[in-house]
C-alpha cells in the first residue's frame, strides 16, 4: 500500500469484486460465441472445399468406365456384299483413329474381300468412290474371319464362354468399369440378322446374351449399333439396364446402299454407317459432341430409311454421354504445373545392384541333332522292327497292318531311304 492511501472498507471491496466478478462473466460468452463462430466458418469453408473435390472427382469420371472395346461384325459373303466389308473396316479405321487400340478390338468379317479374285484392285477395300480411301491397310488385324464367324462364336465372345486354347486376341476380357461398341451389319429382317446366309440370330439371342453380360459384370455401358433392313427390330427385346441402341432402319424398311462404283462393279458402302462415318471424321479425341448429336447425323432425307434409337434402358441423359465414351479410348490425365523428376532414384537404384544382376545373359538355342541324322534313327527303328517282326513267323512274312505297311514304305520313300 502506498503513502497516504487508505485500505478499502468491506463494501467497497465487495463491490469491486462483484464488478470483476461481471467482467469475466461478461467475457466467458463472447469466447464461446468467437469459437463457435470460427467452428461454423471452418465447417462452411470444408465443406465447400469436399464439395469442390467431389465436383471435381465426379467431372475426371463423369461416364465411370476405365477401359474401352469394340466388337464388329460383318455378317455377310460373297462379292455382291463387299459393302458390308467396307461398312466394318471403315468402322474399325474410326475407332482406331479415336484411341481404340487393336488388342481391344474384336473384328469379325465373314469374307476376304481385299483377296477375292474379282476385286480389280488386290489387297485393297474402298469405302469412298473413286478409290479414293483404302480402308484395308497394312495395320488391320481380323480376328475371326470367313467360317469363323457363326452365331455361336459371336455370343460365345459377347458372354465369355470360349474354350481355354483361345488366344486373346479373339478374347472380350471387358469387366464392369468397360464400355463396348457393338457393331453390326449385314442382311437382316424383322428380328433377325443373318449370318453367312445359312443361319441367323434372332433378338431374343441377342437380348438374352447381353443379359448374360450384365450378369456378369461384363460391361459398364453398352453401345448397340446395327446397319441392317428392319434394324430396329434388333433392339426391341433388350431389357438389360445401360445399354444404348442406334439402327438404320424402322421395322419394315429396307436399309439402302449408297456410292456405286463402275470400276469395281458394287456398291461401295451403306448410306447409314457412310453419314456416320462422315460424322465421326469431325470427332477428335478431345471432342465434347454428345449422343444426341449421333442421333441426327443421317435424318429420312439422306437415309430414305428412317433411323431409329432407344435411350430408356440408359441411366444417364444421352446428352451428357460424349461420342469419345464409346468411340474413343479413356484417358485419365492430370495437368500439373509442377516439375516431376521420374529418375531421380533410378540412378542410385542401379548403383546399388550387383553387375551380375545388371548384365543379361544372351539366350541359346537347345542343342539338336542333325536332319540327316535323325531320318537315319528313325530309318534304323523301321528296319529293327520289320526285321524282328519277319523273325516272329515261320515264313518270313512282316506282321504289320496294310495301312502301316503302306504308311512306312511311303516314309522311306519320301526319305530316298533303301533297305
Amino acid at each position: 500500500m502506498r503513502r497516504g492511501q487508505f485500505p478499502p472498507s468491506g463494501s467497497a471491496a465487495a463491490g469491486a469484486l462483484r464488478r470483476r466478478r461481471g467482467k469475466m462473466a461478461d467475457a466467458v460468452p463472447a469466447a464461446r460465441w468467437a469459437r463457435a463462430a470460427a467452428a461454423l466458418l471452418l465447417g462452411c469453408c470444408g465443406a465447400a472445399l469436399a464439395s469442390g473435390i467431389q465436383d471435381q472427382a465426379e467431372q475426371f469420371f463423369r461416364s465411370g468406365h476405365t477401359n474401352n472395346w469394340a466388337v464388329l461384325v460383318c455378317t455377310s459373303r460373297f462379292w455382291f456384299n463387299y459393302r458390308h466389308v467396307a461398312n466394318t473396316l471403315s468402322v474399325y479405321r474410326s475407332v482406331k483413329r479415336l484411341g481404340i487400340p487393336d488388342s481391344h478390338i474384336v473384328l469379325m468379317l465373314a469374307d476376304d474381300m481385299a483377296c477375292n479374285p474379282r476385286n480389280p484392285k488386290p489387297a485393297t477395300v474402298f469405302s469412298h468412290k473413286n478409290m479414293e480411301l483404302n480402308v484395308y491397310g497394312d495395320d488391320v488385324e481380323v480376328d475371326y474371319r470367313s467360317y469363323e464367324v457363326t452365331v455361336e462364336n459371336f455370343l460365345r465372345v459377347l458372354t465369355g464362354r470360349i474354350p481355354p486354347s483361345t488366344p486373346r486376341s479373339k478374347r472380350l476380357l471387358s469387366d464392369d468399369r468397360s464400355n463396348i461398341l457393338i457393331y453390326m451389319t449385314g442382311h437382316g429382317g424383322n428380328g433377325f440378322l443373318k449370318f453367312q446366309d445359312s443361319e441367323e440370330i434372332t433378338n431374343v439371342e441377342l437380348a438374352d446374351a447381353f443379359e448374360q453380360m450384365w450378369q456378369k459384370r461384363r460391361y459398364n455401358e453398352l453401345l448397340f449399333i446395327i446397319d441392317t433392313c428392319q434394324g430396329a427390330s434388333m433392339y426391341e427385346r433388350f431389357y438389360s439396364p445401360n445399354i444404348m441402341a442406334l439402327a438404320s432402319s424402322q421395322v419394315g424398311e429396307d436399309s439402302l446402299s449408297h456410292q456405286p462404283d463402275l470400276g469395281i462393279g458394287v456398291h461401295l458402302m451403306d448410306r447409314y454407317t457412310f453419314y456416320v462415318l462422315e460424322f465421326l471424321e469431325e470427332i477428335h479425341p478431345a471432342s465434347q459432341t454428345n449422343m444426341n448429336d449421333l442421333f441426327q447425323v443421317c435424318p429420312k432425307s439422306l437415309c430414305v430409311s428412317t433411323p431409329g434409337h432407344r435411350t430408356d434402358l440408359f441411366q444417364r441423359d444421352p446428352q451428357n454421354v460424349l461420342i469419345t465414351d464409346f468411340f474413343g479410348s479413356v484417358r485419365k490425365v492430370e495437368i500439373t504445373t509442377e516439375t516431376i523428376s521420374l529418375d531421380r532414384d533410378l540412378a542410385g537404384f542401379e548403383s546399388k545392384l550387383p553387375k551380375d544382376e545388371l548384365t543379361t545373359e544372351p539366350l541359346k538355342y537347345a542343342e539338336q541333332l542333325p536332319v540327316a541324322q535323325i531320318i537315319h534313327q528313325d530309318t534304323c527303328m523301321v528296319r529293327l522292327y520289320f526285321r524282328s517282326s519277319a523273325q516272329l513267323t515261320e515264313d518270313g512274312a512282316i506282321p504289320l497292318p496294310l495301312p502301316l505297311l503302306v504308311a512306312a514304305l511311303e516314309y522311306m520313300e519320301d526319305s530316298s531311304v533303301f533297305w
